[in-house]
């Protein structure tokens, strides 16, 4: 019988169209023009893939501090559409203002701000999963949106790349055809969130019961203590955090790698084009083969995948290598992300998914601040950026060993 989506189900994931167009735009136009400004800047290209890490290493670091607390608000009855507005919202803002910065400093910094919205703004969106569908559509609802995410925002992708390359051309300057980029790519995250605003309706949640923050501080408490006695779900965050930490890293810093080994930037931004178009027809696959196959069984192949696609980054060298290694991660990323939420989101009460997920964004985006760091320390100490990248193979294999006993802890609980 064919998958059918719901009218709301459709709304949710074309949030996930909408911000993948930021995503897209950070791992690739962002790190480039921030490296002409670094470059202009006299600063070296070591340095330049060090500074743009330890940015994403602070953006992802506020999130993992305010995420749970803000999740465990927005559980409070009509609380999280309002928390995911603002979040969204400081995403969009900064993401405009990013095309009026010249400054290689003044870039960084309103980065960290564009970038600290997006990420705030997914911990309520992933939350929503659970209002929006039923336990059993889960993983394929979480697999349409990633992978309608990830062809949708070549659209947008695609008219800022003829924008920036046809700059010339089209009798603009280069400053002009950033705003320009900034401008389509924050308007279609921004159009593509109006849907789910006008019909989400939170289902499941916590009574307002007096002072909205300090009962929330509360019952983030409880929950903390919650996971102690939940060890199938406390494992597989610890599992998560590792896994998906190299996951993101990669995604965060692809173009930076590719700038920092010389590679030409109009190559790299092809290549990364194909690595969403490869992911949606891989993410729609995956989502019907979980219908035969367990979930845990194909987390487990994604995240052996990526081990090997951080061994191989060690003697990345070409644009060839480069174009292999970007085919390699459309193939797995979005089927880990998407099966990773919707698993999640089936182990936890529904009624505290704010305040789950935003742990789960700790151990997710927040976690990335250990991978990013990770890769600009190593390549530092190293003076070989291939190094610091082959160095999140650790991250991935201890993942892997967590989450398959996460898988046996779960399967023993389902099993009483």
């Amino acid at each position: 019988m064919k998958f059918k989506l719901t009218s709301l189900e459709k709304k949710w994931i074309l949030y996930d169209v909408g911000n993948s167009a930021f995503t897209m735009m950070v791992s690739t136009i962002f790190p480039i023009y921030f490296n002409s400004l670094a470059e202009g800047a006299g600063i070296s290209a070591v340095n330049y893939l060090a500074y743009w890490g330890y940015a994403t290493s602070i953006c992802t670091l506020i999130v993992a501090i305010l995420g749970p607390t803000l999740g465990a608000v927005a559980d409070t009855k009509n609380f999280k559409k309002i928390i995911f507005s603002i979040s969204m919202g400081i995403g969009v803002f900064g993401c405009i203002l990013l095309g009026f910065l010249s400054s290689w400093l003044w870039f960084l910094g309103v980065f960290v701000l564009a970038k600290t919205g997006y990420s705030a703004s997914l911990i309520f969106y992933d939350a929503m999963l659970t209002d929006v569908t039923e336990p059993e559509r889960m993983d394929a609802v979480s697999s349409h949106g990633y992978a309608w995410g990830y062809i949708g925002s070549c659209v947008p992708f695609i008219a800022c790349l003829g924008i920036v390359l046809g700059a010339g051309k089209l009798g603009i300057g280069t400053q002009t055809a950033m705003i320009l980029a900034f401008m389509i790519t924050a308007l279609w995250w921004l159009g593509s969130s109006v849907p789910l605003l006008r019909s989400y309706r939170q289902k499941y949640f916590s009574e307002a019961d007096g002072h909205v923050v300090r009962n929330s501080f509360k019952r983030l408490g409880r929950t903390f203590l919650e996971l102690t006695k939940q060890k199938h779900i406390f494992v597989f965050l610890l599992a998560f955090f590792f896994y998906i930490d190299g996951v993101y890293t990669i995604i965060d810093m692809a173009t930076a790698y590719g700038q920092a080994l010389g590679l030409d930037s109009t190559g790299l931004l092809l290549a990364l084009l194909v690595t969403q178009i490869v992911a949606f027809p891989c993410v729609l696959f995956f989502s019907r083969l979980v219908k035969k196959v367990r979930p845990e069984t194909i987390i487990t192949i994604c995240i052996a995948a990526y081990f090997c696609i951080a061994v191989y980054a060690y003697w990345l060298d070409t644009q060839l290598d480069f174009w292999i290694l970007a085919v390699l991660v459309g193939m797995f990323q979005g089927t880990i992300q998407a099966l990773s939420r919707s698993y999640f989101a089936k182990i936890i009460p529904a009624e505290k998914s704010g305040e789950f997920f935003g742990i789960y964004d700790i151990c997710g985006k927040g976690a990335s601040v250990v991978g990013t760091a990770l890769v600009s320390v190593m390549s530092q100490l190293t003076k070989s950026t291939n190094i610091g990248v082959s160095a999140l193979s650790v991250m991935f294999l201890i993942g892997f060993v967590l989450f398959r006993y996460s898988a046996k802890l779960n399967a023993g609980r389902k099993g009483r």
